[in-house]
């Protein structure tokens, strides 16, 4: 499985954030996911692609995304 997270590049974010974020999902991806793999890359707009995930993989997965970001006080130090 690969998941590729799309962030708004009209988004103001730290230097370093998305990367400190890249290792710290891919951390966390590892766990629940063994193998799968995990991209980051700025777009138009937010998004997710989840090619031939199921409904209950997106799901977890969004909650991992979200809980990550929330917790970026603990992993990431600008």
């Amino acid at each position: 499985m690969h998941i590729e997270l799309l962030i708004d590049k009209t988004k103001q974010l730290p230097i370093g954030a998305v990367e400190a974020f890249e290792v710290e999902f891919d951390k966390r991806l590892e766990r629940n996911y063994p193998g799968a793999t995990f991209s980051v890359r700025r777009a138009g707009s937010d998004g997710m692609s989840l090619p031939g995930g199921s409904p209950h993989d997106r799901e977890v997965i969004d909650m991992m995304l979200q809980e990550t970001w929330e917790s970026a006080d603990d992993w990431f130090q600008p």
